[in-house]
Parts: C-alpha cells; sequence; structure tokens
C-alpha cells in the first residue's frame, strides 16, 4: 500500500515536469494522496490537520525568509549592486584561463546572492557568452558554471538552501557555514586545479566584452552600489541574525535606488513586489528578476512540503524505507545512506528544496547529532541534485545559460565534495 502511494506521489510530480508546469500542482495532488492515505489507515480529518500544520510550521520561518530573498535581489539589481560587481568582475577574466575564472566568478556571485537560479541568470550567462566568443568549449564552461552557482548556493549566509537545512536541522548557520567551508576546502581547491588543467590546455582568445557601457545604459553605476552587498559580508562575519542582516542590506540598497539611480518610493515598493524590470532589451535580459512575487512558487513548495513532513511521521507512511536505509547505513556509514537517500529523492522529486526535505524525513534517524546531519545534506542532497538532468536544479541552469546536458560531466564541484566525505566518513 504505501509504496503505491509513494508511486502515485512520484508521477504526480514527473508529471509536472513533462508537462512544464509548477511543482506546486503535484505536490497538492500528493497532499490529497497522502491525506487520504491517513484517513485510510483510521486517523480522523481533524488529526491529519494537526499532521499538516505541525509540519509546516517547522519551515514558515524560512517561507518569511524567502520572501526578504525576493526583496533584496530585486533592490540588488535596481540598486546597481550586481551590475557594480560584475563590472569589477569582468577585469579578473584571462581568456587564457576562462574555464577557471567562470567557476570562481560564479563562486563569487552564488556567495553574494546565495541563489544558484540568480547567479546562473546573471554572472552565468555573461561567463558563458563571453567563454563561447574566446572559442571556450560549451560543455566545460558549462561544467564550470554549474560547479561555480552552487558553491554559494550551498555556503553562503543569504542562501535558501543553507537557510533551510539549519531550519530542519535546528542548527546555528553561521556553525553550519564554518563547517562547511572545512569540508568544501579540498573539493574546491581540486576543481580549481583541474578547470586551471583544462584551461591551459583549451585556452580562448578573444577579448572580455564592455559591460560596463551595456549596463550604464540603464543605471548610474558607481562604487557605492557595492555597499548593499559589503553589509552582507560584514554582518555575517559578526554572525548578525539572517533577518536582520537582510533587512539593513534591504535598507541599504533602497537608499540607493533612490539617491544613486533617482527612484521614487511607489516605484521602489513596486520593484519590492514585482521585480526588477530594465527598459534595455540587453540589459534586461542579464538583470530582470527578483521580487516577492519571484518567491511565490518557491515559498508554496516549502509550504505545502514542508506539511508532508507532519503526515508521515504521523501515518508512518516512510517506516519501510526508513528501515532499509538504517540497515543500509550500517554497511556503507550514515553518510553512505543519506547519499543513496539523496539520489532516490532528487530524481523522484526534481527539485532540489522538496528532495532536501525529503532526504531530511527519511535520514534523520541516521545521525542523531544534528549539526553533523546539517552538514551530511549540504554535503549531499545540496550537491547531487544538480546532477540529475531532469531535476531543475540542473535543468534551469544549464538553460539559463544554454550549455548542453553534457556540462554536467564537467562538473567537478559537485562530484567531488560528496566523494570526499564519503572517503573521511568511511576511514573514521
Amino acid at each position: 500500500m504505501e509504496l503505491v502511494i509513494l508511486m502515485l506521489f512520484c508521477l504526480a510530480i514527473i508529471l509536472c515536469v513533462i508537462l512544464n508546469i509548477s511543482l506546486v500542482y503535484g505536490l497538492l495532488i500528493g497532499l490529497f494522496i497522502f491525506c487520504a492515505y491517513g484517513r485510510h489507515k483510521g486517523f480522523a480529518w481533524r488529526e491529519i490537520g494537526t499532521m499538516l500544520w505541525s509540519g509546516f510550521l517547522t519551515a514558515k520561518n524560512i517561507v518569511i525568509i524567502f520572501f526578504f530573498i525576493g526583496v533584496l535581489t530585486a533592490l540588488w539589481r535596481a540598486s546597481g549592486t550586481i551590475s557594480v560587481i560584475i563590472c569589477y568582475s569582468l577585469g579578473l577574466i584571462k581568456p587564457q584561463l576562462i574555464v577557471l575564472m567562470a567557476f570562481l566568478l560564479n563562486c563569487l556571485i552564488s556567495m553574494l546572492l546565495g541563489s544558484s537560479f540568480a547567479t546562473s541568470a546573471t554572472m552565468g550567462v555573461i561567463s558563458m557568452t563571453l567563454g563561447n566568443a574566446m572559442g571556450a568549449n560549451p560543455a566545460l564552461l558549462g561544467g564550470a558554471i554549474l560547479s561555480g552557482i552552487y558553491v554559494g548556493d550551498r555556503t553562503s549566509p543569504i542562501s535558501t538552501s543553507a537557510l533551510l537545512t539549519s531550519v530542519l536541522t535546528e542548527t546555528n548557520i553561521y556553525d553550519n557555514i564554518k563547517k562547511m567551508v572545512r569540508t568544501a576546502l579540498w573539493p574546491f581547491l581540486l576543481s580549481c586545479c583541474l578547470y586551471g588543467v583544462v584551461s591551459f590546455f583549451l585556452a580562448g582568445s578573444g577579448k572580455v566584452l564592455d559591460l560596463a557601457a551595456v549596463f550604464s545604459r540603464e543605471m548610474v553605476l558607481h562604487w557605492s552600489a557595492i555597499l548593499p552587498a559589503l553589509i552582507i559580508i560584514i554582518l555575517a562575519c559578526f554572525r548578525v541574525q539572517v533577518k536582520l542582516t537582510m533587512g539593513i542590506s534591504i535598507i541599504a540598497a533602497g537608499i540607493l535606488c533612490n539617491v544613486l539611480q533617482h527612484m521614487d518610493i511607489l516605484h521602489i515598493l513596486q520593484i519590492c513586489l514585482t521585480g526588477y524590470h530594465a527598459h534595455d532589451k540587453e540589459v534586461a535580459a542579464l538583470l530582470n528578476g527578483g521580487g516577492i512575487v519571484s518567491m511565490l512558487n518557491v515559498a508554496a513548495i516549502i509550504a505545502i512540503s514542508s506539511s508532508y513532513a507532519g503526515i508521515f511521521e504521523g501515518t508512518g507512511l516512510l517506516n519501510n524505507v526508513q528501515a532499509f536505509l538504517e540497515n543500509l547505513s550500517k554497511r556503507i556509514t550514515p553518510f553512505g545512506g543519506i547519499i543513496v537517500a539523496s539520489f532516490f529523492t532528487a530524481m523522484v522529486t526534481c527539485n532540489q528544496t522538496l528532495s532536501t526535505m525529503l532526504t531530511h524525513q527519511l535520514c534523520h534517524k541516521l545521525e542523531p547529532d544534528q549539526a553533523t546531519f546539517a552538514i551530511s545534506l549540504e554535503d549531499s542532497v545540496i550537491v547531487i541534485a544538480p546532477l540529475i538532468p531532469w531535476n531543475i536544479a540542473c535543468a534551469v541552469p544549464l538553460t539559463n545559460i544554454s550549455a548542453p546536458n553534457s556540462s554536467i560531466a564537467f562538473a567537478f564541484f559537485l562530484y567531488l565534495l560528496p566523494l570526499f566525505t564519503f572517503i573521511r566518513k568511511l576511514h573514521k
């Protein structure tokens, strides 16, 4: 019975991907299926409602933070913060090291934005365009970009995945980041070496595009636009609460929109709600996005899927799968069991957020120490989801940068991180 229920849920999610419709519809179908299962098991509707509500409460704060992130990314676009950072970063690009620089620059921007999708749509597009103009291999370039955007998506203090993991495991995000940096150090350095080698042997040629001229058609470029990003970095170093950190950065970006970009208050509020929309088509292709509206879909995914946790726990729907993983983890270490679960959830849910929540639900008994479990999730499902071609964690960034699926083979960091962690756990 339980297997049939899970297969029906997987089918609903997969159909959403095939038909290119929002996963929210599949999740709502899943919600109906799981509620019907609970009723079949003899639970009253009020009990089922209590289960759903208890699950949602675990993630309500992350939903609020998602809206903060939507406002933050919109105002960073409008104030010129992203444009100025990109323009300064392009001065570092050398044609002979284009693949390595694509990796490093996307690491940098993803650390500042905390979003793989936003990074791929900005620096990802730019570095792919530059690399193609210089004759770099598109698959290698795409792999470097795919790796780079998930370095920050995993480690940034304003990353939705890092925030989600800290909420699920009830751990401190700054403590998690310090540990994530340690576990990622050798995979990161080895990735740099590999991208440096392929850059050296497949060197590009050509000139770096003058994006300052492009962006200046739409906005004023001034060094002060970096301030909202610096605020994030400085306050994060002092471990200031995330919502307060983002709130101060939002205020700073809003002031810059008014003073530097000469926007009135109503226009700034509109950008907070619906996102930034440039008039110039070339700028729009690089910068449009953000806003509360942009986060509605992912917030709905979090809200619905978090409610699953309560009903899974209350009805025991996943008990058999959890038992299988517990037995498996005794042979291949708890982290090995988490990797297996990560591949399964990433393949069937087609979404990094939902796969993270489901992996947490399946594996929370494998690793009783929550701090260790948080890093295990970050070293597994967070970077495994982008390796599944039909998972939107992979499909959306590759589509944004117009890279082939063969780029997945060259996303070195995404392979090396779970591999290094597994080897380390195996020898403990």
